[in-house]
């Protein structure tokens, strides 16, 4: 008797070209597989990062920004 062992499945779907190409732009992606992989994760990992600002709304880190955001000196030399 044979025993088969499925590690995964191929889907087929349609892909908006237009949102794909977007997203492959925004997430610096450069194949579809790499695209909906990378936006499935961020999606699925949103509702942590969401927590986690809710949890402490006054700690910018959790924004990426450094407390020097509100430094007029050092926001005043900032890049523009």
């Amino acid at each position: 008797m044979l025993s088969y062992i499925l590690r995964y499945m191929k889907t087929m779907i349609d892909l908006d070209d237009e949102s794909l190409a977007r997203a492959a732009k925004e997430l610096g992606t450069t194949t579809k597989k790499d695209t909906v992989n990378a936006a499935l994760t961020f999606v699925a990992e949103r509702r942590q990062r969401i927590d986690t600002l809710l949890a402490d709304p006054d700690d910018l880190a959790v924004l990426g920004v450094g407390p020097d955001i509100a430094d007029p000196d050092v926001m005043g030399r900032a890049r523009r």
